[in-house]
């Protein structure tokens, strides 16, 4: 196939969307905009919610249990240097989204999440950002970094804090099941700490992220969690929604790092937008080179090869469509990684993905199977160019051959139109060797340089094959035997 390159065009436009005081936005896909608040990235499936008829009669007046000691000596001591960090409309100065943070030593430097200042880093013309604390003071806040593949940012407030709070050099060692306190403003109800334990680092995120076995509720990203002497052990940022008090936290070590290049700084960026951009196109060099440091893995499919790639960020699944009254059937193997980079409620990225479909039958003619395979061939969506985020795709398509397999071949590429230098590419391919049988395979890249995107492209098309015959073996008479 011949890769040519595609002439794109570049503007702007983006916008954080939210929920109540924190959305929950999916961490593997883009999900739709919900109403107001400032949003976490989190894992994509919802939890169930409980049967309204199931509580306990007693429930409503039985007493809440209280909380531990160290938990209130912990509050009443750091409360005055947590803040809630919220993004207004400039127009009306109406809330559009909601988040918290907390003050470094005696300083008026304050660490909160990248998403929860994402609006009005990436749009200053429309949102501005304000700080509250816990006695009602406000006022406004200067963004002075970002640091957007860890989901941190560091502002500057008009105040400062009491010197509960610190990130020392020499950062606390945790331990499985140690006891952590999280602080924050969970769904816009005022400020509150919740106990967990910390469960180790998670190594699925592309970054190292802790696991925090307790509630981190919307409204809370962005606040510390520490351990029982107050020492700071992350920063709160997300939790799952299909499973019970599994939360993470950014480590404390990331937020050390930013606080370090803000000291060295001698003024803050005037355009976020740009160093969001090199930020990103950092992250997909590493992850290209992560992905592309050692061969592809290559499967069976049929009589075909397929490459997959399964690692600690990418995971493979597979399944069978065999029903008695399909005249067809579909074996599917997908690989993706399981976290993406939030950008705004809008847009997450630097993400791979790989997918194939191996279709077959026994009872279509080769006419109606050919009619079955173009029009699953033809379903695949590329976006379009009524997307705000993304210029519309420029396709081409050839008819290829790699090593020994005759392929379909259709390259896709968009450009990112507020991040120069970004793309998404899909490359969609299907056999053409077979009567009765077609696989189908595609890859996607999310924020990649072109470069990258081609080269990416390139390796996988030349792993699409034909799998190595089996030779059978030649029975050799035994030493004396009957001749």
């Amino acid at each position: 196939m011949k890769f040519t390159a595609f002439a794109t065009s570049v503007a702007t436009s983006i916008v954080l969307s939210g929920a109540c005081a924190g959305a929950l936005a999916a961490s593997t896909a883009n999900t739709p905009p919900a109403p107001p608040a400032a949003a976490a990235p989190v894992a994509a499936r919802p939890a169930a919610s409980a049967s309204a008829g199931s509580a306990d009669a007693n429930a409503d007046t039985a007493p809440l249990p209280p909380p531990s000691s160290a938990a209130q000596h912990l509050y009443g001591s750091a409360k005055n240097d947590i803040l809630q960090v919220r993004s207004l409309l400039k127009s009306g100065r109406t809330q559009s989204s909601v988040g918290s943070g907390f003050l470094i030593g005696t300083s008026n430097l304050v660490v909160t999440n990248y998403h929860v200042v994402s609006q009005f880093a990436l749009d200053p013309d429309t949102y501005v950002g304000e700080w509250v604390d816990t006695g009602g003071q406000r006022g406004n806040v200067e963004l002075l970094a970002v640091d957007v593949l860890h989901d941190l940012a560091v502002l500057r407030v008009s105040r400062n804090g009491t010197g509960f709070f610190k990130i020392p050099e020499q950062l606390a060692k945790l331990t499985q099941g140690q006891y952590l306190y999280s602080l924050g403003n969970p769904l816009d109800l005022g400020f509150a700490i919740s106990e967990g334990a910390y469960n180790g680092v998670i190594a699925r995120s592309f970054y190292d992220q802790l696991m925090f076995t307790g509630p981190i509720n919307s409204g809370m990203s962005g606040g510390p969690s520490v351990t029982v002497d107050g020492a700071v052990a992350g920063v709160n940022v997300s939790k799952r929604l299909d499973g019970e008090l599994v939360s993470f936290l950014v480590p404390a070590r990331y937020a050390q790092a930013l606080l370090k290049r803000v000291e060295d700084q001698k003024k803050p960026p005037t355009d976020f937008t740009g160093v969001v951009a090199a930020q990103l196109l950092t992250h997909q060099r590493a992850m290209v080179d992560q992905l592309l440091a050692s061969p592809l893995t290559l499967k069976p499919m049929g009589p075909y090869q397929v490459p997959v790639r399964e690692s600690e960020q990418m995971r493979c699944w597979g399944r069978s469509t065999v029903k008695a009254d399909k005249p067809f059937t579909v074996d599917d193997a997908s690989c993706a990684m399981e976290s993406a980079i939030f950008v705004s409620g809008s847009l997450q990225t630097g993400q791979l993905s790989i997918r194939h479909q191996y279709l077959r039958s026994t009872s279509l003619d080769k006419a109606r199977f050919a009619q079955l395979a173009s029009s699953s061939f033809k379903n695949e969506h590329f976006g379009n160019n009524k997307d705000t985020r993304l210029t519309g795709p420029q396709c081409t398509e050839d008819f290829v051959k790699s090593k020994n397999l005759p392929l379909r071949a259709v390259l896709c590429v968009r450009a990112y139109r507020k991040f120069a230098g970004l793309y998404d590419f899909a490359l969609l391919t299907a056999t053409t060797d077979q009567g009765l049988m077609s696989l189908q395979s595609r890859l996607d890249a999310r924020g990649v340089s072109y470069e990258n995107g081609l080269r990416l492209s390139r390796v996988f098309l030349d792993s699409l094959s034909l799998a190595p015959k089996k030779t059978a073996a030649v029975a050799k008479p035994a030493k004396g035997g009957a001749q």
